[in-house]
């Protein structure tokens, strides 16, 4: 697996445990930033990732700013990606298994570290089921083609 991963200002603690987890997991990744502690713009760290999972240059990205809305609400403009917005680790299992989702969101100001490299750990860990849920995703991503 080969992860992207990003943040703004917001963000820049968070991503930093995120790397470290990556690397005990053995997952390769590539962080597109950001190293700053003065206020950035989110979708110039959330559409790059975003383009790059879509683009299948990476299998999956992770995005972290200060609530993890506007990294979400960015990656989500991009066709094909399926980013969650994820602050528990019940729901970082079940937006993979049910959702597929390819990008996760978290926000730095809303939960601490540890939380944060939980829900990492599970999502990455998951698979999708399929089944009955391949047709959902199915459904979002004709409509997805109607409307670009």
């Amino acid at each position: 697996m080969k992860v992207a991963i990003a943040s703004d200002h917001g963000g820049v603690n968070i991503r930093e445990e995120l790397k470290q987890l990556l690397e005990e997991l053995g997952i390769e990744y590539e962080d597109f930033g950001c190293d700053c502690s003065t206020s950035v713009d989110y979708p110039d760290y959330a559409l790059p990732v975003a383009k790059k999972v879509a683009a299948g240059e990476f299998d999956r990205g992770i995005l972290v700013c200060g609530t993890g809305i506007g990294m979400s609400i960015a990656a989500n403009k991009v066709e094909g990606i399926r980013c969650a917005l994820v602050h528990d680790v019940f729901s970082a299992k079940v937006t993979r298994q049910h959702n597929n989702s390819n990008i996760l969101a978290m926000g730095e100001r809303v939960i601490g570290p540890g939380l944060a490299r939980e829900i990492a750990q599970t999502w990455l860990t998951t698979d999708f089921e399929a089944g009955r849920h391949a047709n959902r995703i199915g459904k979002i991503t004709e409509y997805e083609k109607r409307v670009q």
